[in-house]
């Protein structure tokens, strides 16, 4: 069974710092790109953050850039996302996701999904 299971959310007050994590089972981890996604109400989901197979490759959203640092341990067969100086506009259903190839360049290229974790950033 293929399966990604976020965990982390939480509610947090602007400026502080979560850490989302993101298990796999073993077949669509080795060899697999990882994203993590944020979805707000009433938005399209966004891509903020990949990482290659290797974690020599990443990408970051803009809006996230310098704040957001995505990692992987291949060995535990898990993502992680830190999340810094978060803002009230962060506040979104994360979701990871994978697909078995680098670089990505749309959302819709993904095979595999979580089904996600709430964070809410306060003012």
């Amino acid at each position: 069974q293929v399966q990604l299971v976020e965990s982390g959310g939480g509610l947090v007050q602007a400026g502080g710092s979560l850490r989302l994590s993101c298990a796999a089972s073993g077949r669509i981890f080795t060899g697999y790109t990882m994203g993590w996604f944020h979805q707000a109400r009433g938005k399209e989901r966004e891509c903020l953050a990949a990482i290659s197979w290797s974690g020599r490759n990443t990408y970051y959203a803009d809006s996230v850039k310098g704040r957001f640092t995505i990692s992987r341990d291949n060995a535990k067969n898990t993502v992680y996302l830190q999340m810094n100086s978060l803002k009230p506009e962060d506040t979104a259903v994360y979701y990871c996701a994978a697909v078995g190839r680098w670089p990505v360049s749309a959302t819709t290229e993904y095979d595999y999904w979580g089904q996600g974790t709430q964070v809410t950033v306060s003012s």
